[in-house]
């Protein structure tokens, strides 16, 4: 989280350049090496994806590449979240299709008006996407209902219309049905999961304290101080509501995940900082205590009564720095699993308002009606191209739009840009797999075993870091289509082509729609979140209780990694959409200070006292981007000398923030280029 002072000039120089490269081997390495958990719901899904073929094989089921796609947008790490959204799911579509019935009564006769109906459907859809907790399937529902509409342009007549919808109806309860089953007998329960991600949390604080982690430790060491507590909270609600955890363990376990946030925190500030930097042999002791701790969140349980190492007089903490952070880590592990008082006041309170069902500015906001009408747009254009052209192989390109789109131009640039190399790389494995494979199948049997195969590959890449989880997405897509052509074994290489061609042509038309039409930057959702994120911090620095304390730094910490992960994505916008080199550098040096000050702020919040509260306040209101007092600062930065002294630990504090602070060089002006649109 936080480097030395001189690594943050470093860093921060490199930042405001703005200078982007597409990752290379080594990174790309990284992306895909294995972690705890992607193996098993890798498995999972690759597993699901063939059992829908052999169903589909078996009763003759149309779409079935479509089937096996929907899969992946159905399966999370833990079972409950899996057979609830799989339900929700099933249910929604069973709605849809309904609704789809009752409108293809007026428009099954008349061609124009069924057409109007997709649009208008698919617009009510893709707004209600855009505008509500829908977000995460929403597109696929109105994908759904566009193939229902499209089966009545293929068979117009009463008996066979019906049919058609009935099977659009069967192509997404088959993966449906199958995924419940499988996550019932397969997937952990989420109890499982939290235990194991605290656990993998103290083997990384105790090897990163001991100072005998590697390069990949070091890096899967920041991802966890940066992923937040959401995660492990969710999968004890969940667990709580399936009943694998009582109250009372529930409740310690809260303090567990609270506690190691705490943990990983005095980590990074000891290992980072030399002055904060424990004695070796006291550092190896407490190491081993975490160690032995993991154990027993490995086990599914949790430690109590820990008995953590006094430090003998010759492990004494060397600088006031090092003995606050020794002060804290020990609080930490001796109340590692011991809820609060019921007096004390909860960090719940903190948390903002649950909404409803809709996001606050569903109605207010033009984004989300322009974001429907494009998307719309896009489809009902691929739709039109393909049947005046009469060439039904490449209704891919239908589809694709839906899968494509998303609210800002960056991410839909981003998302398109790896669904093109997944394009490819899904058609190459397709056509390979036809040409070398699929002429010595001879049952659907093997067939699911080639499924199988190309599935577990791109759910890999799909499971993994969001840099390239779209990729695997588009892998698995395109090997679908290209393997999959009916409920047997085929090698037709004209149905591979076309459909790649559809995928190509449906991402152009999405590309030229959303960065040519109401295009959308990322920049508002930037400066809204750093606004956020400066308010966190001073709530931080105000709280005096430390559990408390704690969720607001896991929240804040993840607010970071998300704003700095749409700093990078702004890259991606053409030119006449993206913001000016000026304000990119502002908003990358601003992310750079409050990086490099985390740490120490989250030591000084309720220990300073009035002088270092008024500080913080002051450093927080310096982080607002493009503000006078964040330029004034920069060139004349301040010290605590004049503020009134509390104790040692907290005046080490305050120097190493004004260090850190002053440390951060001015950034030459960076130069604009003339590219259109770059990763």
């Amino acid at each position: 989280m936080a480097s030395p002072a001189a690594e943050v000039a470093s860093a921060v120089s490199t930042d405001v350049a703005g200078d982007v490269t597409a990752p290379g081997p080594r990174e790309i390495a990284r992306l895909l090496a294995p972690f705890p958990g992607r193996a098993a719901i890798v498995t999972r899904i690759a597993l699901i994806c063939a059992l829908t073929v052999l169903v589909a094989s078996a009763y003759g089921t149309p779409e079935a590449a479509t089937s096996a796609y929907i899969v992946f947008f159905l399966n999370r790490p833990d079972r409950v979240t899996s057979v609830v959204m799989s339900c929700a799911l099933l249910l929604l579509v069973s709605v849809i299709i309904g609704i789809v019935m009752a409108v293809a009564i007026v428009c099954i006769d008349l061609p124009p008006l069924r057409v109007a109906c997709m649009a208008l459907l698919s617009f009510g859809l893709l707004f209600v996407t855009s505008a509500s907790k829908l977000r995460p399937v929403g597109a696929i529902v109105a994908m759904i209902v566009g193939f229902g509409l499209d089966e009545l342009g293929l068979a117009p007549i009463g008996e066979a219309a019906t049919r058609g919808l009935l099977y659009a109806w069967l192509f997404v309860a088959i993966p449906i049905g199958l995924a419940i089953v499988v996550n019932l007998l397969m997937a952990p329960s989420p109890r499982r999961l939290a235990t194991a991600q605290l656990a993998r949390r103290m083997r990384l604080a105790a090897r990163r304290l001991a100072n005998t982690a590697s390069d990949a430790e070091r890096a899967a060491f920041e991802t966890s101080l940066r992923e937040g507590n959401h995660a492990i909270m969710t999968w004890l609600k969940l667990a709580s509501l399936e009943g694998t955890l009582t109250k009372a363990d529930s409740a310690a376990l809260r303090q567990a995940t609270a506690s190691t946030t705490a943990i990983l925190i005095a980590t990074d500030l000891s290992a980072s900082e030399p002055g904060a930097r424990l004695p070796v042999e006291y550092a190896a002791q407490l190491a081993d205590t975490m160690m032995q701790m993991a154990a027993m969140l490995d086990a599914g349980g949790y430690p109590v009564e820990i008995a953590v190492p006094v430090p003998s007089p010759e492990s004494a903490a060397p600088t006031p720095l090092a003995a606050l952070v020794l002060a804290d880590l020990r609080a930490a592990l001796e109340q590692f699993a011991v809820p609060p008082p019921a007096s004390a006041p909860a960090a719940e309170e903190h948390a903002p308002a649950p909404r409803g069902f809709f996001d606050a500015d569903a109605f207010s906001n033009p984004d989300h009606v322009r974001y429907a009408l494009k998307t719309t747009a896009a489809a009902m254009f691929c739709y039109l191209l393909y049947q005046q052209l009469d060439w039904q192989g490449i209704h891919t390109c239908f589809i694709t739009c839906y899968m494509v789109s998303l609210g800002t131009t960056a991410e839909t640039v981003e998302k398109l840009t790896l669904r093109i190399a997944g394009c490819l790389v899904g058609a190459l494995l397709g056509t390979a797999a036809i040409v070398f494979v699929t002429p010595m199948l001879t049952s659907a049997g093997q067939l699911m075993a080639l499924v199988f195969v190309g599935a577990w590959l791109a759910a890999w890449v799909a499971m993994g870091s969001p840099r390239i989880a779209y990729a695997g997405m588009q892998i698995a897509f395109a090997f679908f289509l290209c393997v999959i052509q009916g409920p047997a074994p085929a090698f037709d290489l004209t149905i591979a082509r076309d459909r790649a061609i559809g995928i190509l042509i449906g991402n152009v038309v999405v590309y030229l729609v959303f960065t040519r039409v109401w295009p959308v930057s990322i920049a508002s959702r930037i400066d809204n979140t750093f606004d956020a994120l400066v308010a966190q911090w001073r709530r931080i620095a105000r709280a005096t209780d430390a559990g408390t304390r704690r969720t607001l730094v896991a929240n804040a910490l993840a607010e970071y990694g998300g704003l700095r992960q749409n700093l990078g994505l702004i890259h991606y916008e053409p030119s006449w959409v993206r913001p000016a080199a000026t304000w990119i550098a502002s908003r990358r040096r601003a992310l750079a200070e409050l990086g490099a000050l985390e740490t120490p702020l989250f030591f000084a919040a309720g220990r300073a006292g009035a002088a270092g509260d008024a500080r913080l306040g002051e450093l927080a209101r310096q982080f607002s981007p493009g503000s006078d007092a964040h330029a004034s600062a920069m060139s004349s930065p301040t010290g605590p000398a004049a503020e009134v002294a509390t104790d040692p630990g907290i005046d080490a504090l305050l120097n190493l923030v004004a260090q850190r602070y002053a440390a951060i060089a001015q950034p030459a002006t960076p130069k604009e280029t003339s590219t259109d649109a770059r990763p």
